[in-house]
């Protein structure tokens, strides 16, 4: 799914501007999941986890993603690099096609700089234009609480517990949040 590209201007007055993935941007994406998955264990995967992909595939994933009529990719740009990412997708069956899940991530460095609430800003217009839409959900784990005040203030509730769900390398135990944010027609 395609979206018109928008600047805006973040909190230190840099420029971003959040838009499609394209091909150009395949090898900086890569660079952007391997920092992002380094900087914090509140991701799903490892860095290591994220090695196997080749710049051509991250290539042909964007041309897939943006031809999908069921799911979006955005990433953020600044200092002419990738520095965010999020996914809104929704499934096409008829018992869920009411459900669209989110997920975001933005690097360190830009922290508190306005990015992930104009990112969940994007993918609710998304949302919002889906007439088969009720829902939006997201998970996040246990201890985050920067990502869970952004999912707060964007409308989300808990809806529930998932214990356990995530086993860290040193062999720690979190919880796995659900949270819901419902579309009001």
């Amino acid at each position: 799914m395609i979206i018109s590209p928008k600047e805006f201007k973040l909190k230190d007055g840099r420029i971003a501007q959040i838009r499609n993935p394209e091909e150009k941007d395949a090898q900086g994406m890569l660079d952007y999941l391997s920092l992002s998955t380094e900087e914090t264990e509140f991701l799903l995967r490892y860095p290591e986890e994220c090695g196997s992909y080749t710049p051509q595939e991250e290539a042909q994933f964007f041309d897939q993603v943006n031809a999908s009529d069921h799911e979006a990719m955005l990433v953020c740009l600044a200092d002419g690099k990738v520095v965010g990412n999020c996914q809104i997708s929704w499934n096409t069956r008829i018992k869920t096609r009411h459900r669209a899940n989110v997920a975001i991530a933005v690097l360190k460095e830009f922290w508190n700089q306005g990015i992930g609430t104009r990112m969940f800003q994007e993918m609710i217009q998304i949302a919002e234009k889906n007439p088969d839409l009720l829902q939006i959900e997201l998970e996040f784990i246990e201890g985050n609480s920067r990502a869970r005040a952004l999912y707060e203030k964007m409308g989300f509730r808990i809806t529930g517990i998932k214990p356990n769900a995530i086993r860290l390398k040193d062999g720690t135990l979190l919880h796995e949040y659900s949270m819901i944010r419902e579309i009001r027609r």
